[in-house]
């Protein structure tokens, strides 16, 4: 374009020449700051955007305190968009909802009444067992613990299918109610906001119904055609003059239920959005009116509204800080909020603090707020991450709901109860999350999932299968729901109103205290003032008072006010103020005692204009005036936190994680049955008894073996094919006392002809160092010793871990770190003990060496290790032995204890034992005779074992003290530990 053109242009101001992308970069940045200053951030003094402002102040206009009645939240809305917020109502109402919601606001700034529509309590609905109750008599049987179940119309495959009716309930009070009369003569009495069924399967409401409007039938016949709108038609809809409490319930998961009407209506569910405003109504809460406190005292400044008409505040002057305690949520251009909520109490301690000690970090502001404090509750992990985030100004906190395994009364069943969930999770989509899991075979040995939330409080119930592991489900459901969930804390807000800063905590404390020292030195001039002037008044009162006949005289000789006016100013020297307050004394003033009251008046005000004016001199009195306010607050307003902080961090979610670490006893039988059993539940008895049931066996069955194990030990199986398999303790399930157990098929890859022959339970940490060794022993009395580290990765399928010889399998495996000593017995009462370090290393497809030579019909049954501590000792030597080999003797007395399988057994002392070389025959450990039977189990003990349990082949179990057992030499048959049938034998044993 020519120079001479641009230039006419602009004259005559029709066309101004400029770059498209210069237009835009200005067009842009003037968007984002419009929404960044006035639709999106809080600002860091009052903690509020400009729309909850404005909502506020004009609910404070309107004079809707917390104890004025109820207004329509429509009006307020209108009120907000004719004066001060010139944007859409659904979002100026979508504000006024949030700030009632005590799930969303930690102290809520309004109160509001009224949600979804509901029907009268003598509104029947159709049951499946052809009963039609009303929801009083609903509500009765619910509190008696009796389920009800109504139809529910499927929209996916359009069939009726049947539901549980959950939480009848009381929802509003004195409510407007609309009278429904269809064609079969049934009338329906709800709310104007009831949605109901229509055919084509969407919903209506109530007040929007028209006569000929076809409602969903409650009958399948009908349903099926698709064309007849002849029946369940609208006849008449008009509204009743008397108001009524209303009821509703809660159908899942289509949400909605069958009246005895024959029809199908909504019900309310989580998640829904509030009534139409016209239907809800609001006024300020006590907490949101002291948000505005102390506002017509000159504390803050005011701006024009949009079109110039009136003022609004450009920040309110909050006595409390709201932009932790409720916390905000926002998205502006290229920036977001995100701030938790936090506990009043804990936060005014912390300003308390800060006003003493300004330059404190917010490590020490820790010592009051822990973190945050969700209205829901749940609990939050990782103290050292919240501090740094809150340091920094940004970062995550892990947030979990409260969620607890209960046993069920009457019931071996366990259940999960989650009575908390995380912040802004809606209850219904975790619900549907869980089920999801269910559905997608991500969590197994779930039976049942139910919403028992109440009045009393939130209550999900995951009912658990009684074989399944109730913590490992729980591990899942936090690793794959929102039950576990990472809040991402981001405190940026305005500074001075203008400028969005991320914002640590000491400064989001450090502004907002700023902001109420402004507050309090504005409040304290003008309330100053003030007292000045009325001592001025009250001055001139005083003044003219005690001499009132003179002013009386003056007042009557005056032509009219103005000359009363100046005379007076004249004659008693007044201002033109004392002088027009003087003509307007009432003649009731003039009396004596009125004329006292004022004297004392001016005495009061002359004391609290030196208390203003001092404190106004003084920072020092700021501050105090300051830490009051905020003590009462306090006060007023503090509470018990809600979420629970816990110091360790929870990262990425193991299943281990959450299961305790305790002891338990694994079993497995011949058929390959296992299960896990807690101690406990053997009882202590004398020996010689029969003991107890511990386990049902079916048919042939018998229980093998017996083992004490620590929940997060790795479960080694070695099978007769010479290879491992390897599992958690923990995924073993918990069973009862005389519970046969599960298939070990569900635990292990291992082939069905594959027999399990020795069991061996290792802790985590030895295979994570790989500095110990595994020592395994066949019935031929074969030893072999292989690293442990080779064992760290078992497949699924197995690992090789020893090649067994024809006609032998493995009986043991013992853990050694290879500087002990190995003792091993045989069943015909053989044992021999040597040094571990004459077994040489082998790798794991070796068969290994000689460890005791047997005689015909012998077999090793048992090999345990001796650890050595302590000083040395000369042991009993064989005519093998050199003279100079000695043994270590261990810190505490040890014995072998051995145990037969007709229910005898002894301890013997192991200085009896003496110490020979690798190979040989072994010496006499036991008289074993027809009476006795054969030696089952062997074990070394240290003196710190209490208890023996012994456990039959038929399942009988017995556990008595190991000191009732006698100390008797080697050669001996021992005393009776166990009673047993004659058909039965002992199986196994353990100490613990």
């Amino acid at each position: 374009m020519p120079k001479e053109q641009e230039k006419s242009n602009i004259e005559i101001g029709q066309i101004k020449s400029r770059e498209i992308t210069e237009e835009m970069k200005d067009s842009y940045i003037d968007y984002a700051m419009s929404v960044i200053v006035s639709r999106a951030l809080p600002d860091v003094r009052d903690g509020l955007k400009p729309v909850q402002r404005r909502i506020l102040y004009a609910m404070y206009g309107l004079g809707l305190n917390h104890t004025a009645k109820f207004r329509k939240s429509a009006a307020v809305t209108g009120e907000v968009l004719g004066k001060y917020h010139p944007h859409g109502d659904i979002a100026v109402y979508d504000a006024l909802a949030r700030m009632a919601q005590d799930f969303t606001l930690r102290y809520p700034l309004v109160q509001g009444q009224g949600n979804f529509g509901c029907f009268t309590k003598d509104t029947k609905i159709r049951l499946v067992d052809g009963r039609d109750l009303t929801f009083g008599e609903l509500i009765k049987e619910t509190k008696q613990r009796r389920k009800n179940y109504t139809f529910t119309f499927n929209p996916e495959k359009e069939k009726i299918e049947i539901a549980e009716i959950k939480k009848p309930r009381l929802t509003r009070k004195k409510e407007r109610i609309l009278e429904i009369t269809l064609d079969n003569d049934e009338k329906i009495k709800c709310t104007l906001d009831h949605r109901f069924m229509l055919r084509n399967g969407s919903y209506k409401e109530a007040k929007l119904l028209m006569p000929e409007d076809s409602l969903m039938p409650l009958n399948e016949k009908l349903l099926s055609e698709i064309n007849n709108y002849n029946n369940h038609k609208i006849i008449k809809i008009k509204i009743l003059q008397k108001r009524e409490d209303v009821y509703d319930l809660t159908t899942e998961p289509w949400h909605n239920f069958a009246l005895t009407a024959g029809v199908f209506v909504h019900n309310s569910v989580d998640g829904d959005p509030p009534a139409a405003q016209r239907y809800t109504e609001a006024r300020l809460s006590k907490v949101g009116e002291e948000t505005l406190k102390d506002i017509g005292r000159d504390t803050v400044n005011f701006q024009d509204n949009y079109d110039g008409t009136r003022k609004e505040p450009i920040v309110l002057p909050s006595p409390l800080p709201q932009l932790l305690l409720n916390g905000s949520l926002g998205i502006a251009v290229g920036m977001a909020t995100n701030i938790p909520p936090h506990n009043l109490s804990e936060v005014c301690q912390a300003l308390i603090y800060l006003v003493d000690r300004p330059k404190v970090t917010t490590e020490d502001l820790f010592q009051f707020i822990k973190g945050p404090d969700f209205p829901g509750g749940g609990t939050i992990y990782g103290k050292k991450d919240i501090i740094f985030a809150y340091s920094q100004g940004k970062g995550p906190i892990v947030v979990r709901g409260k969620a607890e395994i209960k046993e069920k009364e009457k019931s071996s069943q366990s259940e999960i109860v989650i009575s908390e969930i995380p912040f802004q999770v809606q209850k219904s989509s975790l619900i549907e999350q869980f089920a999801k899991l269910v559905q997608d075979k991500k969590i197994q040995g779930v039976k049942d999932i139910r919403d028992e939330s109440d009045k009393e409080g939130m209550r999900i119930v995951i009912d658990i299968q009684r074989d399944a592991y109730p913590q490992k489900i729980l591990n899942r459901i936090y690793k794959f729901t929102d039950l576990q969930r990472t809040f991402h804390l981001n405190m940026l807000a305005l500074v001075d109103g203008i400028q969005p800063k991320v914002l640590s905590l000491v400064d989001v404390l450090s502004y907002f205290i700023n902001h109420r020292k402004e507050v309090i030195t504005r409040r304290t001039k003008y309330d100053l003032e003030r007292a000045r002037e009325r001592a001025h008044i009250l001055e001139g009162l005083h003044k003219c008072l005690s001499k009132i006949d003179a002013v009386i005289k003056l007042i009557k000789s005056s032509k009219n006010r103005e000359e009363a006016q100046k005379n007076l100013m004249k004659k008693f020297r007044l201002t033109a103020i004392q002088a027009i307050a003087i003509l307007e004394t009432k003649l009731a003033s003039l009396a004596k005692l009125e004329r006292k009251k004022i004297e004392e008046e001016l005495l009061e005000i002359e004391v609290k204009i030196k208390k203003l004016t001092t404190i106004l001199k003084s920072p020092k009195k700021i501050e105090e005036v300051l830490k009051k306010e905020l003590e009462e607050i306090k006060e007023n307003f503090g509470d018990e936190r809600r979420t629970k902080v816990y110091n360790q961090e929870i990262g990425e979610i193991a299943e281990e994680d959450l299961i305790p670490q305790e002891e338990t006893i694994i079993t497995l039988t011949q058929g390959g049955y296992i299960k896990r059993i807690n101690p406990v539940a053997y009882k202590l008895q004398r020996r010689g008894g029969k003991g107890i049931l511990g386990m049902k066996t079916l048919g042939d069955d018998i229980i093998e073996h017996f083992l004490l194990a620590q929940t997060h030990d790795n479960l080694f199986f070695f099978t007769d094919s010479g290879k491992v398999f390897r599992t958690l303790a923990y995924e073993i399930p918990e069973g009862t006392r005389v519970a046969r157990g599960r298939g070990i098929l569900n635990f292990l890859e291992i082939s069905p002809e594959e027999k399990v022959l020795s069991l061996l339970t290792i802790g985590k940490e030895d295979i994570d160092l790989g500095i110990k060794n595994l020592l395994m022993v066949t019935k031929n009395g074969i030893i072999k010793k292989t690293a442990l580290r080779e064992f760290k990765n078992v497949r699924r399928s197995g690992l090789i871990a020893i090649n067994l010889r024809k006609d032998d399998f493995l009986k043991k495996v013992a853990e050694s770190a290879g500087q002990n000593e190995i003792i091993l017995v045989t069943q015909n009462g053989q044992s021999i003990r040597f040094r571990e370090k004459e077994i040489r290393e082998m790798g794991r497809p070796a068969s290994g060496i000689r460890g005791i030579r047997l005689k015909k019909g012998d077999e090793v049954i048992g090999m345990d290790v001796i650890k050595l501590k302590g000083k040395k000792f000369l042991a009993s030597e064989s005519k093998s032995q050199k003279p100079e080999i000695k043994s270590q003797k261990p810190e505490i007395k040890k014995y072998l204890l051995v145990v037969a399988e007709n229910g005898y057994g002894k301890r013997t002392n192991l200085t009896e034992y003496k110490l020979q070389g690798r190979g040989g025959s072994g010496i006499k450990t036991a008289k074993v005779t027809p009476k006795t039977g054969k030696i089952v189990f062997s074990i070394v003990l240290s003196g710190e074992e209490e208890d023996l349990i012994v456990i039959s082949q038929r399942g009988q179990v017995i556990r008595a003290k190991v000191s009732e057992i006698p100390v008797i030499s080697r050669a001996t048959q021992g005393v009776k530990i166990m009673r047993l049938d004659q058909s039965d034998r002992v199986a196994s044993a353990m100490c613990i």
